[in-house]
């Protein structure tokens, strides 16, 4: 028994070893040693043969797959008023009903909200486990290479993924305490950077995550905002990968608050207590305090409030657009070929999320930093909100919405349709000029 207790501690510490001089070791002065490109580079050489298999059998059957989109209704883009109306106001009519009976009708088996708050469709099969579309067998072969894929993701880098994760979390926590110790200075800013560059560097590593950043001259400077779209929580990693920012949000508990209350001991993080989280002014004040900082990180926020799937963006809350300060827009993409990174926290909770991103062949992403912008004379909250997501929108190639992602989990709000009652009443009586869209406000 102790000898084989023996063998288990020194595999154990060889392990652990191994990590630290090829991975974390490298992380602390942001280096690579090429591992997560070769892996990738083999990994897009699997899949594209894997694809090719699979047209080759989808062929042999004399059935077929579309690859090119997942739609089932083709919408008409054009707004009630020039359908109905056409180039003018006129009486009702008894055909309008049958305008709103369609638009229930494309609600109902495709609402262009709901669905964004599920997994993307993929376009080919990624040899995962998990996919949205019903594969069936093919070949032997691909069958082989599927088995060898799940002993390599669950056996081998599940169980490396998980060790680094426990390094770069624990790191964090003991890290920022000590530094939090330290007196407010140059130095201790220096040393917390120093910390949560390092920490995250690990903790993309134990997600096998490559990142492409662009336009890094745009990235956010202190005394401002970054608002970016919100695919998942690792946003916070993938982004503070390459620079540090003092994050917004709710105070939790569990391992999440030990991480928290660790973090803002060495840097001026701002959590809020869920009753706060309510106070609209309350947290414009502290953000306010916070800018007014010029030595202090950037703030890193997500307007959208929750997580949509990696194919839009859905509103931006006006809140952080009516501080004044100079906005640093990022877009975010996911690349899903690799893995899922979108969390639906409507179906998995944190561990379950994290065990199957975990379980995936990689994470990978680019980064777009956006030109700074600030508020134009005349512009109100929600308009500058409104341009800043349709910047965002068009660098990611994401669509964009106008609806608020708290349709996730609540019922549409009641303006959303007084606004349309009022456009047809509108056509109805001409009083005035119907509106060619909705006005939203976070």
């Amino acid at each position: 028994m102790e000898a084989v207790l023996s063998v288990f501690l020194q595999l154990l510490s060889f392990w652990f070893a191994l990590a630290f001089l090829l991975i974390v070791l490298p992380s602390v002065f942001g280096l690579s040693l090429g591992i997560s490109e070769f892996y990738l580079q083999v990994l897009v050489k699997i899949l594209e043969w894997a694809t090719l298999r699979i047209q080759k059998g989808i062929q042999r059957e004399q059935k077929q797959i579309s690859y090119t989109s997942s739609v089932i209704i083709q919408r008409e883009q054009t707004t009630m008023e020039k359908e109905i109306a056409g180039n003018g106001c006129r009486d009702f009519e008894l055909s309008d009903v049958f305008y709103f009976t369609k638009k229930g009708f494309e609600a109902i088996v495709e609402d262009e909200v709901t669905q964004r708050f599920t997994s993307e469709e993929l376009v080919s099969w990624n040899l995962l486990t998990r996919t949205n579309v019903n594969f069936h067998y093919i070949s032997l072969r691909l069958t082989i290479v599927w088995v060898i894929g799940v002993f390599m993701r669950y056996c081998f880098l599940l169980p490396l993924r998980i060790t680094l994760a426990a390094i770069g979390i624990m790191s964090m926590i003991v890290g920022t305490t000590l530094v939090g110790q330290l007196p407010n200075g140059q130095t201790k800013d220096w040393l917390s950077d120093l910390v949560h560059l390092t920490c995250c560097r690990i903790l993309v590593r134990a997600l096998s995550g490559s990142i492409r950043y662009h336009n890094r001259e745009n990235r956010p400077q202190k005394g401002g905002i970054c608002v970016a779209n919100h695919t998942s929580p690792i946003d916070v990693i993938i982004l503070t990968n390459d620079g540090c920012y003092a994050m917004v949000g709710q105070a939790h508990g569990g391992l999440m608050g030990v991480i928290q209350r660790a973090t803002v001991k060495a840097s001026p993080h701002v959590w809020f207590e869920r009753s706060e989280m309510k106070d609209r002014h309350l947290v414009t004040k502290r953000l306010r305090e916070h800018i007014s900082n010029k030595d202090k990180l950037p703030i890193l926020i997500f307007p959208e409030g929750t997580c949509i799937n990696n194919t839009s963006v859905m509103m931006f809350k006006k809140g952080s657009f009516e501080i004044g300060a100079t906005i640093y827009p990022v877009a975010i993409k996911y690349d899903p070929r690799f893995g899922d990174a979108f969390w639906n926290s409507s179906k998995y909770n944190i561990v379950s999320y994290l065990l199957r991103i975990m379980t995936s062949w990689a994470i990978v992403c680019q980064v777009w930093y956006l030109p700074p912008v600030t508020r134009k004379e005349g512009e109100d909250a929600v308009e500058f909100a409104n341009r800043v997501k349709s910047a965002i929108a068009l660098q990611g190639g994401l669509t964009e919405l106008p609806w608020d992602g708290g349709l996730k989990r609540a019922k549409v709000k009641e303006t959303f349709k007084e606004e349309e009652q009022k456009n047809y009443s509108k056509v109805i009586i001409g009083n005035g000029t119907p509106s060619n869209g909705t006005k939203n406000s976070g």
